[in-house]
């Protein structure tokens, strides 16, 4: 077990803000955390569980314990002639997963090359890219009841995914993540219905998850900004979802918004085309500013405090919203 006092949380969040956690606590295996839970679990102070940040926006140093899980082994659970269980550590890095299910020939994931972070905040966010969603895989989630040590195994349906959503986003109730269980295909049915996807991917015949990923990676790298070099969270804000009826009133007025099918009959526009529309991208306040690449993404041009990126995202919105009457909705939490 690691526990530092004063502790700089820079390297533990993408935007590379120099904040600092008054005490710092990482653990290695369960046994460690149920220590944490039953004798360092303090309900007068912040408790706050942290993956690899890239999806946090600090906008202070944190008064409270920070906890970080180092639980990163990878195991077969199950295996059949068509099926792998794959059994995940929560602080496994997810991108390393990718890589292992993908040079196996495994298939399920490789839509999801190259999103940074850890596998138990992928299972929270339920993150997404070219069409897949982590919940399309997800067979089941290990985790802690945080004030109880309460042990419990989440199906996938206990898990509630929706869109950037879960049960353990939504919920007042505070769990810990500790494993992940996937399920991967050995003969998979690739998703390719994106078409810079299959641009990329050409004339190819004898697909492979490898060849996929591969061609993931070239299309992020093109659009998104590496956060080691340049601070950024990714998508700093959710697809906003319209009803049908709204959706056609916007389509008078933009008859090319780009959109996609969503739940009970709505309709998900692409928040990064309407931040685009309002000549917001490429849009530059001080050491703050989005990515000249894809409006979608906030970037830390270095020296930008966490309430600088948050006051030049309520710009951002506020924006938005006089164009186009919608709200857009962080997907980085604010911390």
């Amino acid at each position: 077990m690691l526990i530092k006092e004063n502790f700089s949380l820079k390297e533990l969040n993408t935007f590379h803000l120099p904040v600092k956690a008054r005490r710092f606590v990482e653990y290695a295996d369960e046994d460690e955390l149920r220590i944490i839970l039953k004798d360092m679990y303090d309900r007068e102070q912040p408790v706050l569980h942290i993956g690899g940040g890239s999806n946090l926006l600090f906008l202070n140093d944190f008064n409270g314990m920070v906890l970080h899980s180092a639980i990163r082994d990878v195991t077969i659970a199950e295996e059949t002639g068509k099926t792998v269980l794959l059994r995940i550590g929560a602080g496994s890095i997810w991108d390393d997963v990718v890589a292992f299910a993908a040079d196996k020939g495994w298939g399920g994931i490789e839509n999801l090359s190259l999103i940074p972070g850890e596998t138990g905040a992928a299972a929270i966010q339920n993150i997404g890219a070219y069409g897949v969603e982590i919940k399309d895989v997800v067979e089941s989630v290990e985790a802690y009841h945080q004030p109880s040590l309460e042990r419990r195994v989440f199906s996938n349906a206990a898990c509630k995914y929706d869109y950037r959503n879960s049960f353990f986003k939504s919920t007042s109730e505070h769990y810990i993540i500790t494993h992940v269980t996937i399920r991967l295909q050995k003969h998979p049915v690739y998703h390719l219905e994106y078409g810079p996807l299959q641009n990329e991917l050409g004339s190819c015949k004898s697909l492979t998850p490898n060849k996929i990923r591969d061609a993931i990676i070239r299309l992020r790298r093109q659009k998104l900004p590496d956060p080691n070099e340049l601070g950024n969270a990714g998508s700093f804000f959710m697809n906003p979802i319209v009803s049908q009826e709204r959706f056609e009133r916007l389509l008078n007025d933009y008859p090319t918004i780009p959109h996609f099918p969503a739940n009970n009959g709505n309709v998900k526009l692409s928040a990064g085309w309407l931040i685009e529309q309002c000549g917001l991208k490429g849009k530059r306040m001080g050491a703050v500013g989005t990515y000249e690449h894809h409006a979608l993404v906030i970037v830390n041009y270095g020296g930008a405090t966490g309430r600088d990126i948050a006051q030049f995202a309520a710009h951002i919105r506020q924006t938005v919203h006089q164009q186009f009457g919608i709200e857009l909705t962080p997907e980085v939490k604010y911390v």
